[in-house]
């Protein structure tokens, strides 16, 4: 099956993404390269949880993915998906550590309907094995927690998953297992994060939570990384869901490292006139900071600038005490607010709309006066008609302005007599 593009450029490679879980998903993005599949013989392959392995295709099977294939196994064999093929895959050996390829193991086969039936048989059994493996490692008084079972694809072998603090002897655990369900026993210890990505969940910023959907390698988070923030150290706001620290206070951190290096040291006091003030808190990232004049109470509080506080370290190291802290602003005139969009007003639409066609007919109007009078406009008539138009008499009843007798053009002004001068 084919995507086309709308606009005809060419297809749209639907290879490169696949359905997987989560942060385990790869993009392809040499998918829809010819020959692809052909520069490499490895293959990566997906199982339960976030196990993933590495695989070579000797029997060059013409894998794509998506596809289920058996691979090989201790002992039998195991069913997985096919998440990567071509010359990536060498590439994602190199990002997991994977040094060595002639330990790898190979693929067997396109998984065929045999294969599916055992597989789905072993993994209807995995919720009920975990409840008795749980039961089973309480009544041996572990200090440990069975968070997932998962079964090989041909059911000879079982995966225990297991959260705890400290070392845990479980060899007595792992017979006493073997022998309730007649099965291989691998157990694998988790951390709390992995087992949070595992159940999954949404944290306290409304998102669905980073160890769930993309993160893959999971770096310690240490109080440090609070401070740096100016955070308070309350544990039950800075514990996520795992109740370890939560992964994101590492985000910011080299943000806040930076802001740092442009304020003064927090030991550092300034001197004025009037009175000495000391550190109180810091708005890191708006460069703001708030002094005052008791070291263990807020008092007389100022916020300045970390630029004029280094401008009064500077003065105070020469001897020079400025009359207070706050800067000279006097000389600048204050900005008045401007409204870009003129959300205030419900008509500012229709404003520019009614003027333009109240010109427009104004306009109209004048040119049709000027027709009918086989004259200028009002607005371009000589000062001396104007002047000579205002010394008429004024009619008593008004006329209309088509009815009006033109002026002649050549009709001379009205003379007056004025006084003579002595």
């Amino acid at each position: 099956m084919d995507f086309k593009l709308h606009n005809g450029s060419g297809n749209l490679c639907y290879k490169s993404c696949g359905r997987q879980d989560k942060q385990l998903n790869t993009y392809d993005w040499l998918a829809d390269i010819p020959g692809n599949n052909d520069e490499s013989d490895l293959v990566e392959v997906q199982f339960k949880n976030t196990r993933k392995g590495y695989y070579r295709n000797s029997n060059k099977i013409p894998l794509e993915k998506g596809d289920i294939v058996a691979v090989e196994a201790t002992p039998g064999h195991d069913i997985g998906v096919v998440t990567l093929t071509g010359r990536l895959v060498p590439l994602q050996m190199r990002k997991a550590n994977i040094k060595s390829e002639n330990d790898i193991k190979r693929i067997y086969r396109k998984a065929k309907t045999v294969d599916m039936e055992k597989y789905e048989e072993a993994k209807a059994r995995e919720h009920s094995t975990m409840i008795r493996a749980r039961q089973i490692a309480q009544s041996l008084n572990l200090d440990m927690k069975i968070g997932d079972v998962e079964y090989q694809g041909d059911g000879n072998k079982a995966i225990f998953y297991y959260i705890a603090e400290g070392r845990v002897d479980f060899r007595q655990l792992i017979k006493v297992l073997a022998e309730a369900f007649r099965v291989r026993i691998e157990m694998k210890q988790i951390g709390a994060r992995q087992e949070a990505g595992r159940i999954g969940g949404i944290g306290p910023c409304g998102r669905e939570l980073c160890c769930a959907t993309w993160m893959t390698s999971f770096v310690s988070v240490s109080t440090g990384a609070a401070r740096l923030q100016d955070i308070s150290l309350n544990p039950q706001k800075l514990a996520g869901q795992c109740a370890k620290l939560k992964c994101c206070l590492n985000y910011e951190a080299d943000c806040y490292v930076e802001a740092q290096k442009r304020l003064p040291s927090k030991e550092l006091t300034l001197e004025t006139k009037d009175a000495t003030y000391f550190f109180l808190k810091a708005d890191i990232l708006s460069n703001r900071i708030t002094y005052t004049t008791d070291k263990s109470n807020p008092v007389n509080t100022v916020v300045i600038s970390g630029k004029r506080a280094f401008e009064i370290i500077g003065l105070n190291k020469r001897g020079i005490k400025p009359d207070n802290l706050t800067e000279d602003l006097s000389h600048i005139a204050p900005k008045k607010p401007v409204d870009l969009v003129e959300q205030e007003s419900l008509t500012r639409f229709d404003r520019n709309k009614k003027s333009g066609s109240r010109n427009k007919k104004k306009k109209k109007k004048q040119q049709q006066n000027a027709a009918a009078n086989n004259q200028p406009a009002a607005n371009n008539e000589p000062a001396s008609q104007a002047s000579a138009k205002g010394q008429q008499p004024k009619a008593q009843g008004k006329q209309p302005r088509n009815n009006r007798k033109p002026k002649q053009p050549n009709e001379p002004a009205q003379q007056h007599d004025k006084p003579a001068r002595n």
